[in-house]
């Protein structure tokens, strides 16, 4: 095989530019990839990358726990390397060919156990604080009640949604091949059609995904009622229109602004501004009114044209 340059493996590792983040492209993934050019030569598994990544986030999230300037800003400098350990697995993974269902759940997981440590530090680091403009008043299970809201009702949907509909953008943009677009029907079958002897791991990561497939489907309606007429139109999909792609990247190209804002790097950026400030409970009362504010104007938007073209065909 030929060997090509850091510029090359860089580029070949972007999606889209339609999708890309700024932050990523000009910083994470470099950086990310100089780490997995240096763990293939060390030869080190993707999966124990994504293992660091978890204790990292894991570590990080601990640190926002406490009110001192010090320990945030190691809680900065290890969710930041958590993140880069999260570029760095899948670009090695893809380097020496080491890809794994263990390694596709673990990367599945990490994210979410970086976000339950950091909402569970937030929480208790709030519990006895002042409530701010309330004197006399302590956060309490106020805190708790706070976090456990823009955690699992905000955050879980919001960045589970946003991940669909890039999923889909990269579809109509590139094609199967250059996009996860998954359905629950299909997940389904894929976990009926095994045994629990020794499939056990494979077993519960497809009864997840499906179910989280299920989750994505069921919120999005409009989209499900245009596809479902597309593929009506042309069961084999790759046959589709270059007009009805285009289409469909002129409407779902200025959502993509939402679906990045809605992942990791703008969460992180906010979490260590407001903890670094000493004012974290900035962060979740964010995720319940910004954030969610935008996922609903991103939902909204998606259904109406989708809808629109449903219609058209």
């Amino acid at each position: 095989m030929e060997k090509r340059s850091f510029k090359e493996l860089l580029k070949a590792s972007y999606k889209s530019e339609d999708t890309e983040e700024w932050l990523d492209v000009h910083f994470t993934r470099p950086i990310g990839l100089a780490f997995a050019l240096m763990w293939e030569k060390l030869g080190v598994h993707p999966n124990a990358i994504t293992i660091l990544s978890i204790i990292l986030g894991v570590g990080a999230g601990m640190m926002f726990y406490f009110p001192d300037l010090e320990h945030n800003i190691y809680g900065v400098v290890l969710l930041m390397f958590a993140n880069f350990c999260d570029s760095t697995d899948g670009q090695l993974a893809r380097l020496t060919g080491q890809k794994t269902l263990i390694g596709r759940m673990l990367d599945g997981f990490s994210g979410d156990l970086w976000f339950f440590a950091i909402y569970v530090a937030i929480a208790c680091r709030l519990y006895n604080e002042p409530v701010p403009f309330l004197d006399g008043y302590t956060w309490g299970i106020g805190s708790v009640i706070l976090c456990s809201v823009a955690g699992f009702l905000c955050h879980s949907p919001q960045s589970s949604l946003a991940d669909y509909y890039r999923q889909i953008h990269l579809y109509f943009l590139l094609g199967k091949k250059g996009s996860e677009l998954d359905d629950y029907k299909s997940q389904r079958a894929i976990y009926e059609s095994m045994t629990w002897k020794g499939n056990f791991w494979a077993k519960i990561f497809y009864f997840n995904y499906a179910n989280y497939c299920k989750s994505q489907e069921k919120r999005t309606p409009g989209f499900q009622a245009f596809y479902k007429t597309v593929k009506l139109r042309w069961p084999n999909l790759e046959d589709m229109p270059q007009t009805l792609r285009d289409e469909f990247r002129y409407n779902s190209l200025p959502l993509m602004k939402y679906t990045n804002l809605l992942t990791f790097n703008s969460r992180a950026i906010i979490i260590y501004v407001t903890c670094l400030a000493g004012i974290p409970y900035l962060y979740p009362l964010m995720e319940i009114t910004v954030f969610m504010a935008m996922y609903v104007h991103m939902r909204k938007s998606h259904e109406k044209f989708s809808l629109e073209m449903a219609d058209k065909l």
